[in-house]
C-alpha cells in the first residue's frame, strides 16, 4: 500500500461553511509536498444546498466526494470514506470550520515518526468555544469513560484525529453510525492497548447548527461506553455492582448473625445476587479474552 494519509470530511447540511471548508482544505493539500495525500468528502444526503456545491467540484482532482443518497449518520459517513481511502493513515475532521485543521500534516509527520496508532486532537487548548449546553454532559461523560477505561481522557469524541487504517478496520463492524463513533474507537483503542496520543488544540465557534442533541445523544454515549467496555473488559462494569452487594449481603448476614442469631432471606438475596453477578461477569470476562 502507498504511504500516505486519507482526509475523511463528513458533511451534513453545512451550506454555510462547506465553500471556505473546501478551499481552506485544498490550500492545506497544497502544502503537503513530503507525502501522499487525499482528501475525500462525504455529503451525508445533506438536503439545505450542500450537496449542490459538492455536485459542482465532482471533477476536481484535489477532492474526491462521495454522495448518500439519504442521511445516515456521522459514522456512517466515515466509515464510506474509510473504505474509499488508499492510503493506510485516516484522519477525520469536521466541515464547519470548528477544528484547526491546519495542524493535520504536523500531526500526520508525528503519527509516522512515533508509529502511533491514534492521534487525537484535544480540546483543551487556550481558546476552546464549546457551548455551555454541552459542557455538563460532556463532562460526565468523560468521566464515565476515564473510570470504565482506567485512563484520563482529555477529549473522548473529539472530530480530529489521525488512525492507522488497520487499526481502524479491526474495530469497524463494532462501530456506530451515530456520532458515538468517535468516542467508541477512542475506548477501543485504550482497551487494546493500542498508542493513543492526545495533543492540545483549539476549538473554534462553529458556523451553522449543531447537530448534537444534548440529551439524547449523551444518553446514547453513557450507553456506547457501558457497550464498548463490556465488549473488552467486562469485569470493570460488573464489579462496581456485585461488589457492594456482596459485601452489603454478608455484613447483614454477620450482624443478624451476631444479634439475632438467625439469617432473614433479604439478606441471602443480597448475597447471592451479587455472587450471581460477579459470576456472570466473570464468565463474560473469559469470553472477551478467549482470543
Amino acid at each position: 500500500m502507498k504511504a500516505g494519509l486519507t482526509l475523511v470530511v463528513p458533511v451534513y447540511n453545512e451550506i454555510g461553511a462547506i465553500e471556505n471548508s473546501i478551499i481552506h482544505l485544498k490550500e492545506i493539500k497544497k502544502n503537503c509536498k513530503d507525502f501522499n495525500f487525499e482528501i475525500i468528502i462525504v455529503n451525508d444526503g445533506s438536503t439545505d444546498g450542500t450537496e449542490t456545491i459538492l455536485k459542482g467540484i465532482t471533477k476536481d482532482k484535489d477532492l474526491k466526494v462521495v454522495h448518500h443518497p439519504k442521511n445516515r449518520g456521522y459514522g456512517a459517513a466515515l466509515k464510506t470514506g474509510i473504505k474509499a481511502s488508499q492510503y493506510p493513515y485516516i484522519a477525520i475532521t469536521d466541515a464547519d470550520a470548528t477544528y484547526p485543521d491546519e495542524r493535520i500534516p504536523e500531526f500526520f509527520r508525528d503519527v509516522v515518526e512515533n508509529d502511533l496508532d491514534m492521534l487525537v486532537g484535544a480540546r483543551t487548548g487556550e481558546s476552546v468555544k464549546i457551548p455551555l449546553i454541552r459542557k455538563p454532559p460532556k463532562w460526565v461523560i468523560n468521566q464515565l469513560a476515564n473510570f470504565m477505561t482506567g485512563t484520563k481522557i482529555p477529549d473522548l469524541n473529539s472530530g480530529l484525529r489521525i488512525m492507522k487504517k488497520e487499526v481502524v478496520e479491526r474495530f469497524i463492524h463494532f462501530l456506530p453510525d451515530g456520532f458515538s463513533f468517535t468516542s467508541t474507537i477512542t475506548i477501543s483503542m485504550l482497551a487494546k492497548g493500542y498508542q493513543v496520543k492526545y495533543v492540545p488544540i483549539n476549538y473554534h465557534q462553529r458556523k451553522g447548527k449543531s447537530k448534537i442533541r444534548p440529551f439524547y445523544d449523551t444518553l446514547n454515549f453513557v450507553k456506547l461506553i457501558i457497550r464498548t467496555v463490556m465488549f473488552f473488559d467486562p469485569l470493570k462494569v460488573f464489579l462496581p455492582i456485585s461488589l457492594p452487594l456482596l459485601i452489603g449481603g454478608f455484613i447483614f448476614i454477620i450482624v443478624q448473625l451476631v444479634l439475632y442469631k438467625n439469617i432473614d432471606t433479604i439478606s441471602v438475596l443480597i448475597t447471592l445476587s451479587g455472587l450471581n453477578i460477579l459470576t456472570v461477569g466473570m464468565l463474560a470476562e473469559m469470553i472477551a479474552n478467549k482470543n
